[in-house]
């Protein structure tokens, strides 16, 4: 499956550009050219990387940065702008930007830092042991959760590969499919009914009320998401 990497710049000549050679390099590419439908852009395409410029109408791309930091949305970011002085790189990534690069800017520099920033971020994503939301916690090392009662349980492998698998696709809906896929093999017997049931009990160990889900949702005739 291909990267996704969203395009959040005013400049149409630049922004028509960076697509077509980025498209060129087999990423799936959208594109925003307005602040203000910065954020909904990113919920929508869920992208995994977003190309930011800073200086955009209505709404800059530091407080598009901030919303998405504020929505728990933690998709890595390279800031794009004109501007090229020391303490605006230095605001832009004590925000926690992944990187920072100036116009103009040479082409292959900024596809050796898409290149670069999406390894360290897939490279996380594997290292990562322990996650934590809320008073909640999943130990993918112990396969052992703390429930949201502050229980501890253990979970069968399968299990925690699929919480795994939902947590490393935060905020963006995976499907049925591909959960079968990956965590069935083609010799065993699974369906749709059976990640039900999965899901059914995450909800019970991790939601504040079961019946009104807020992390584990099911999206009909997809998939499911999980969100913090």
């Amino acid at each position: 499956m291909a990267f996704r990497i969203l395009i959040i710049e005013d400049e149409q000549s630049l922004l028509e550009t960076l697509k077509l050679n980025l498209d060129l390099e087999g990423y799936d590419v959208f594109t925003c050219n307005n602040g203000l439908q910065g954020v909904s852009s990113t919920t929508i395409h869920q992208p995994d990387l977003i190309l930011l410029d800073i200086m955009l109408p209505e709404i800059s791309g530091i407080d598009i940065y901030k919303q998405l930091k504020k929505m728990h949305i933690n998709t890595p970011v390279i800031f794009l702008t004109a501007k090229n002085t020391v303490q605006d790189k230095i605001e832009g990534l004590k925000l926690g930007a992944d990187d920072y690069i100036t116009k103009p800017f040479e082409l292959e520099e900024l596809l050796l830092r898409i290149q670069n920033v999406l390894k360290r971020n897939q490279t996380k994503k594997e290292s990562s042991t322990i996650f934590e939301f809320n008073d909640c916690a999943i130990n993918f090392s112990t396969f052992q959760v703390v429930s949201i009662e502050g229980k501890k349980e253990d979970l069968s492998k399968r299990e925690i590969a699929l919480l795994k698998m939902l947590v490393e696709n935060l905020n963006k809906v995976v499907s049925r499919d591909d959960i079968l896929e990956k965590l069935w093999t083609k010799e065993e017997t699974s369906s749709s009914r059976t990640i039900d049931n999965y899901i059914l009990n995450f909800r019970k160990l991790f939601e504040p009320n079961p019946k009104e889900p807020i992390h584990f949702l099911s999206i009909r005739g997809v998939g499911y998401k999980f969100c913090v």
